[in-house]
């Protein structure tokens, strides 16, 4: 049978890779992504090309500039993934970049703002997963005197996640069968002690509802073959019933914390400067050398020297390279004309493809097929690139999971052809 997923706060699809990968191991596996929410155009557009290739936009050549704006004018989107488009926002795009976001929409059952979804909008599934914002549980946040984390009544980016208890809900209300599997991913901070009582509150809508198995997991993506210093909290929830201790006792005992292993970096940075992109893309990641660039120089982890690894591993791949903390600097031996550039350069967007878990064809395909917008301004610049990656999940992570959330498929529900527990409203 087809396992079917719906990725709330879909990025540029983690998950789908992670689902994708494997099957490739696995051709017996078979799953669907039935659903996607994401609200912001560059991850949605980002997701459609690393996951469809090249977009057919001719089937759309019936409609004009205005039957396009106000077919889109229907969706809350978003240019940063912070506040909404305006109708006159989506004007000042061109056609071309009209047809794309459309596209995006269309293609992948895209149901843009979380707000706005129904639990009677959502197809039948096997497992529902929620990477909500975590600005506001973020340490940055708390730099910033923010800490209202996910308190419910906060309405901030991170409160989102209780769309999705709204939304499992009404599932209970209208007696739809509910996901029977759960993943959530976001920064370790929700854990803390500041805010414990809003994430204790969680787990207990989670309960009421009926999925009575939620186990959390500290994972760090240097031992899952990415050599990035990268903990995330993860939580699997599970729809209860009589398989529930033993549910809860597999997941206990199988061993998704403990996993070792020793990646090695040379496969993730591009240092071979023969090739005319890596050194058009390292070029591009040359800051200027001014005095706060020079302070993030002297505190960062220095991955490379010319192309000779350290041996150190990236810290935590964030939105933006150019800032302290940084996952890590390249010192370069390049000869440059501009002598107010820094000796070092920051990942290139190709490298932190690659330490989020994706596949180089990935970003070459989003790369080659992101047209221009104006002259010199791209659909998706450096900087948006930077931010995909770094709002993204680690693929390798997310695959260690799944695998491990197909196990207890198999085991206690298809084997057994246990129907989960659901609690009528």
């Amino acid at each position: 049978m087809t396992f079917k997923v719906i990725e709330t706060f879909s990025g540029i699809g983690a998950q789908a890779k992670a689902l994708e990968r494997i099957k490739e191991k696995n051709p017996s596996f078979d799953y669907e992504i039935v659903a996607t929410c994401e609200w912001e155009i560059g991850a949605a557009y980002a997701y459609d090309i690393i996951h469809h290739g090249k977009q057919n936009l001719d089937k759309y050549n019936q409609y004009n500039k205005d039957d396009l704006v106000q077919i889109l004018s229907k969706y809350n989107l978003s240019s940063n993934g912070k506040e909404p488009m305006s109708p006159t926002a989506l004007r000042h795009l061109d056609t071309q970049h009209l047809k794309a976001i459309l596209h995006s929409i269309e293609k992948n059952n895209n149901l843009v703002d979380i707000t706005q979804v129904h639990a009677e909008d959502l197809p039948d599934a096997d497992m529902l997963t929620y990477s909500f914002p975590c600005q506001d549980l973020s340490i940055s946040g708390f730099w910033w005197n923010n800490k209202s984390g996910i308190d419910p009544t906060s309405g901030n980016r991170s409160s989102l996640l209780w769309q999705i208890g709204r939304i499992l809900t009404e599932y209970r209300i209208l007696n739809k069968r509910l996901p029977k599997f759960l993943l959530m991913e976001n920064v370790t901070q929700i854990e803390s002690p500041m805010h414990a009582d809003n994430f204790n509150q969680w787990k207990r809508l989670l309960r009421e509802i009926g999925y009575t198995v939620n186990e959390t997991f500290q994972l760090n993506a240097r031992n899952f073959g990415v050599p990035q210093n990268r903990v995330r909290t993860f939580m699997v929830s599970v729809l209860g019933g009589e398989n529930t201790t033993e549910i809860r006792d597999y997941l206990e005992q199988c061993g998704l914390e403990e996993r070792l292993e020793d990646p090695n970096m040379d496969a993730f940075l591009r240092l071979d400067y023969s090739n005319s992109e890596y050194l058009q893309e390292a070029l591009e990641s040359i800051p200027n050398y001014t005095p706060s660039r020079r302070e993030i120089h002297r505190k960062a982890s220095v991955l490379a020297y010319g192309n000779i690894l350290t041996g150190l591993t990236a810290k935590t791949i964030t939105t933006k390279q150019d800032r302290h903390p940084t996952a890590g600097v390249i010192e370069h031996e390049l000869s440059l004309e501009d002598e107010t550039l820094a000796p070092y350069r920051n990942l290139t967007p190709r490298e932190t493809f690659l330490l989020m878990g994706f596949d180089e064809k990935d970003f070459q395909t989003l790369k080659d097929i992101n047209f221009e917008l104006l002259p010199s301004r791209p659909l998706i610049g450096m900087g948006k690139f930077l931010k995909l990656t770094g709002n993204s999940i680690v693929v390798n992570v997310l695959e260690g999971i799944f695998s491990e959330i197909n196990k207890i498929d198999e085991i206690y529900f298809k084997t057994n052809n246990i129907v989960p527990f659901q609690r009528n409203a």
